[in-house]
């Protein structure tokens, strides 16, 4: 009897303890310093919030050891083998980086989400494991979610599509003095019809002030899996096209070479729909087929695009001898 009493006892003390809980967090909620930010004086200006996401995240962590194993084993064991089943590629021009000694600036075209993990895959040790990203920091880094997806899985910095901002431009010029290559897409956006548009100088810009070459690349067939606008990809085959790594001429400034690179890179696309001959031949009479395309509607520049394709993948290749 006297063990049920108690019990009785305690189920009401409980009751009570409980009934009170809503009261003391009201209380709590209504209460000022110190269970809650101090208020600011008139005639004194707030601080600004402080900005943790787009340019200003910080991805340093990123290139921190643990992150660097797990990045490796994600590379390695998921991202290599999904492009292998979704993109099917094929790497050309790899022989063209093997005097490369040292970081170098990945630039090429942009025509899906898919380019940046299908190039990183493609390039060649120790480039593979010692890359960086050049992310866009309204897209890849505007929650947090995504800045740390992208900071873990790619290595990716925050970048700015209209301007190279101070910031992203002193944290890239860090790492590539720090042995870092870099991979970026001087269009700044994927494209939204399968036809590039013009190079930003981004590329141009951290190559000069760091000293590292540019190599330009190609890439084929990736709209055709996950193009702007479609979320489910459709696996196809891929090229991917390594060219001849670029230095800037003695006083070159950033615009005039940006224009050179984006050559190069129109040029390995002529490649791959033709062959080397044919294209570099084209590319000394400067009749290079532009990466923009023809300047006419919406329906010549889509016939224009099939007919490339078409011939991309009727193009005579020289046989494999391995």
């Amino acid at each position: 009897m006297a063990e049920r009493k108690g019990l009785e006892k305690g189920l009401v003390a409980l009751q009570k303890v409980r009934a009170r809980v809503p009261a003391v967090r009201e209380v709590v909620r209504k209460a000022d310093f110190p269970y809650r930010a101090p208020t600011v004086p008139l005639t004194v200006e707030p601080a600004p919030a402080e900005q943790t996401l787009g340019a200003h995240y910080d991805s340093d962590w990123a290139r921190k050891l643990p992150a660097r194993y797990a990045r490796f084993f994600l590379t390695e064991g998921m991202v290599r083998p999904i492009i292998a089943g979704l993109a099917q590629p094929e790497r050309r021009g790899l022989d063209r980086l093997t005097d490369l000694d040292g970081p170098a600036i990945f630039a090429a075209n942009h025509h899906s989400h898919l380019d940046a993990g299908l190039l990183i895959t493609s390039l060649p040790e120790p480039h593979r494991h010692q890359v960086f990203a050049a992310g866009a920091a309204d897209y890849f880094f505007d929650s947090k979610l995504k800045a740390i997806s992208s900071a873990l899985v790619l290595n990716a910095i925050p970048f700015e599509r209209a301007k190279v901002g101070r910031r992203s431009a002193v944290q890239a010029a860090e790492l590539l003095q720090a042995g870092w290559s870099m991979v970026i897409f001087p269009e700044g956006g994927r494209s939204p019809d399968g036809w590039g548009h013009e190079f930003r100088g981004g590329a141009a810009y951290l190559s000069i002030r760091n000293g590292v070459p540019v190599v330009p690349v190609h890439i084929a067939g990736t709209g055709r899996i996950m193009p702007k606008g479609r979320s489910r990809p459709k696996p196809s085959h891929t090229v991917v096209t390594f060219g001849t790594p670029m230095q800037p001429h003695e006083g070159e400034r950033p615009p005039a070479f940006t224009l050179r690179i984006e050559a190069a890179v129109a040029a390995l696309a002529d490649e791959a729909t033709s062959d080397w001959y044919s294209s570099r031949r084209r590319a000394a009479a400067g009749e290079t087929p532009s990466l923009s395309g023809p300047s006419s509607g919406a329906w010549r520049r889509t016939w224009a695009l099939t007919a490339q394709r078409k011939r991309r993948s009727s193009a005579t290749r020289w046989p494999d001898l391995d």
